[in-house]
């Protein structure tokens, strides 16, 4: 297979990876924490629980799809791809929109509605990208292919 195509196809992997870890691990926070736990009282704002338990799911799914890029990739570019598409996505996630006004939280949320309706802090979407350049970096270090660096020949003099 071109090398290209290979490492495209390991960055798109490793993305996959990351948003299927983020979706599960995600879901099990809530399913923890519940509406209560996940925002302040009466309000869309998330907690810091909340801010605390996304910014570790947030690197260990990017170490997961790290790890899974390192794999699959013919070289080190496929994680160069990955990185450049998690600071795009990231960045583009973190641009401001402008947002309706949410009503008052009610006390039974459902997992749809806190996805769609919850603040976070705006210095947590601009970290988040950063989260994923160096969980990813750490995770295809973990042993991929093209990982590490590549070992130097045996010089003659050392040969049997």
């Amino acid at each position: 297979m071109n090398p290209m195509l290979r490492n495209v196809l390991a960055a798109i992997l490793g993305y996959v990876v990351m948003a299927l870890v983020l979706f599960a691990t995600f879901s099990v926070l809530w399913m923890v924490l519940g509406p209560a736990g996940s925002f302040e009282p009466g309000s869309w704002d998330v907690s810091s629980t909340w801010i605390v338990g996304s910014i570790v799911l947030g690197f260990l799914a990017a170490l997961a799809g790290g790890a899974a890029c390192g794999r699959v990739q013919a070289d080190r570019r496929g994680l160069f791809i990955l990185m450049g598409l998690v600071v795009i996505l990231g960045i583009v996630a973190a641009l401001p929109e402008a947002a309706e006004v949410a009503a008052a939280r009610p006390d039974d949320v459902s997992m749809t509605d806190a996805m769609s309706n919850a603040a976070q802090p705006a210095w947590i979407m601009w970290l988040n990208p950063l989260i994923g350049v160096v969980g990813a970096w750490l995770g295809a270090g973990r042993g991929g292919r093209g990982a590490g660096a590549t070992p130097a020949p045996a010089s003659p003099s050392t040969e049997a």
